[in-house]
């Protein structure tokens, strides 16, 4: 069930890229370790996923490459935009995890940020990778469902 429809989510950015690179076996959600003004940036909605994975080691999960913009009313409480930070999840959740993602051409990926009464989370995706002839043939059925869905609104005038 996407994120999105349930009840009292908020969503803060998706990564739509990672749709596109990869296939997403399985999604997981997980809490993130943050200080109160990249709360308060994630409020106002000045976060990028683009680039961002995850890296499992030593029991624990970090999240990198998150660009966490500077709360624009904050001062030196502000930290760095990249910093790696802390997901927070079962340690058996993490086990299994690190288990999976050491397995040949699988990656932990963040597929969404999104606010869940109040608490920001984070929807990880345990995702292998796609090459560029599933990317191709990705491409094709969603031109032709396009091209489907507009000979009928046609069609029904």
């Amino acid at each position: 069930m996407p994120v999105a429809e349930k009840k009292g989510i908020k969503i803060a950015a998706q990564n739509r890229k990672a749709h596109h690179d990869y296939f997403v076996e399985d999604r997981y959600e997980a809490g993130i370790e943050l200080y109160g003004t990249e709360v308060k940036s994630i409020r106002a909605g000045t976060l990028n996923l683009k680039d961002a994975y995850c890296i499992a080691k030593n029991g624990e999960i970090y999240l990198h490459g998150m660009h966490v913009s500077p709360y624009e009313h904050g001062n030196i409480f502000n930290k760095d935009p990249v910093r790696p930070r802390r997901l927070l999840m079962h340690k058996r959740e993490i086990n299994k995890l690190q288990a999976l993602a050491q397995q040949d051409g699988y990656a932990l990926v963040p597929l969404s940020v999104y606010f869940k009464n109040a608490r920001v989370k984070v929807e990880v995706g345990l995702c292998r990778g796609k090459k560029n002839y599933d990317k191709r043939d990705a491409i094709a059925k969603r031109d032709a469902k396009r091209d489907m869905d507009r000979a009928m609104k046609s069609y029904n005038r």
